[in-house]
């Protein structure tokens, strides 16, 4: 093997940040069972929530989804990219996608910082993550405004070297000659799945069984007793 900057970010840095996404995930799901929440701020702001949550939650989650197809099952995306039409449905409809999921986090930004309640509870990692994400998206709609038709070349390119990185057969050689906005929006990527784990993130894998399983929960309302005569 030879060691260059490729091989170290793109072959070595992936199982360092997979590696600590599960130790440190299983040991706060064990030690620190209460950390893992997503800490709903919503009772302390609500509009600005509305705004920024819907469009990022649900960009983001079509865009990895879609992400998800072309790196697992990647056939499916050449036949549809067959018809140059359904060709620009997919690049037009994943552009689009990009920008409401970078109007939501951007949303979601200010809020943190201009809500002084929610500021105030705000932690260092909230905003990695949010520097994190915004890197993500914006990278991502430079790539595909100015390297067009990543729906075509990424199934050549990446499929086989996500599937090389979770055979433990890693290769970063196709990635070498990328220009440097994709390989910051792979490594960033990376980035994200190093700080997961230390997060509010890490609510994603949790299953609510407990609340199958668990008796009824009884709620009393406390009311000021009524004075005799009013």
């Amino acid at each position: 093997m030879v060691w260059n900057w490729n091989t170290l970010l793109f072959e070595v840095f992936p199982y360092v940040a997979l590696f600590s996404a599960v130790v440190v995930t299983i040991y706060r799901s064990i030690h620190r069972p209460f950390s893992i929440s997503s800490l709903s701020s919503q009772l302390l702001e609500r509009r600005q929530l509305f705004w920024g949550s819907i469009p990022f939650h649900w960009g983001i989650t079509i865009i990895l989804t879609m992400h998800l197809v072309a790196i697992f099952i990647p056939q499916s995306i050449v036949l549809w990219n067959a018809s140059p039409l359904r060709l620009y449905l997919l690049e037009i409809s994943g552009i689009a996608l990009a920008v409401w999921a970078t109007f939501g986090i951007l949303v979601l930004f200010w809020r943190r910082v201009s809500v002084e309640r929610i500021r105030a509870v705000s932690t260092p990692m909230d905003y990695v993550v949010i520097a994190i994400l915004v890197v993500a998206l914006v990278t991502g709609l430079i790539i595909a405004t100015y390297y067009r038709w990543g729906s075509y070349w990424f199934t050549g390119i990446f499929s086989p070297y996500v599937i090389g990185i979770l055979t433990f057969r890693p290769d970063a050689a196709p990635l070498a000659p990328l220009p440097f906005t994709i390989k910051l929006h792979v490594f960033n990527f990376y980035l994200m799945g190093l700080a997961f784990s230390f997060s509010r993130l890490v609510h994603i894998i949790t299953w609510p069984l407990g609340y199958l399983l668990r008796p009824w929960q009884i709620v009393i309302a406390l009311r000021k007793p009524r004075v005799a005569g009013e």
